[in-house]
């Protein structure tokens, strides 16, 4: 049985140890040879866009752009359609490897055998 680990994440500058804490869990699962597809909903939308997660601080945390690089390399990032349209963020605007989706792949990717969801 595949393991397989989806993370929703809503926070972002709003909520700097919510945010920190879901890209550590991702990149740490696909360090770990875990299956990872992180969600970026809410105020984590930002950070599809190049250079937004270089503004991200947060003390004794590993940068956002290191985890989001490590999380690319092993697993899928996907920027929420209705999320985007908010924000007037479109594909040709995201970070190479982000994709935008919607709520009926997030619930494909769910509820999938072997999958364990998380939301932050």
């Amino acid at each position: 049985m595949t393991k397989q680990l989806v993370i929703k994440v809503t926070a972002g500058a709003d909520a700097p140890e919510r945010c920190s804490q879901a890209f550590t869990v991702a990149a740490v699962a696909v360090a770990s040879g875990v299956e990872v597809s992180l969600w970026l909903t809410g105020e984590s939308s930002w950070f599809a866009l190049p250079g937004r997660a270089a503004e991200f601080e947060l003390p004794h945390a590993a940068p956002l752009p290191e985890l989001i690089d490590a999380i690319l390399t092993g697993g899928r990032v996907t920027l929420c359609t209705q999320c985007a349209a908010r924000r007037d963020i479109t594909e040709d605007d995201v970070v190479e490897g982000v994709r935008i989706a919607g709520a009926q792949v997030f619930v494909r990717e769910i509820m999938g055998e072997g999958v364990q969801a998380l939301v932050y």
